[in-house]
């Protein structure tokens, strides 16, 4: 059994119902991703997994899961969503304010 699950993209929906037999793929670096695991370690299951799945499928022997990570790449500069995120400080925010910065937020995403 398995608990049917929708995939767009990176982004992963569980669906409230239970289907019989195994589920087509594993899901756990999606489910890391939304438990709020750091970037880095999602970067790093990923790329186990991509690893393991390529030699699944050429036969050869199981990846050392404990060798250590590939370098990461240089961190790209931020986007502007994330820089006037950054700039917010929710806690000096009034109501109003901080609708209008979700809405600007939400204008920067697009």
């Amino acid at each position: 059994m398995h608990v049917g699950a929708v995939e767009s993209g990176t982004d992963i929906v569980f669906l409230h119902q239970i289907e019989p037999g195994p589920a087509s793929r594993s899901y756990g670096v999606q489910v890391a991703r939304l438990a709020g695991m750091p970037a880095a370690l999602i970067r790093q299951a990923r790329t186990t997994l991509e690893a393991l799945e390529a030699k699944a499928l050429a036969g050869q022997a199981q990846v050392d899961l404990f060798a250590a990570p590939p370098a990461a790449a240089p961190a790209a500069e931020p986007s502007a969503l994330e820089q006037a995120l950054a700039a917010i400080d929710p806690d000096q925010l009034a109501p109003r304010e901080a609708l209008d910065a979700l809405y600007r937020l939400k204008a920067l995403r697009t």
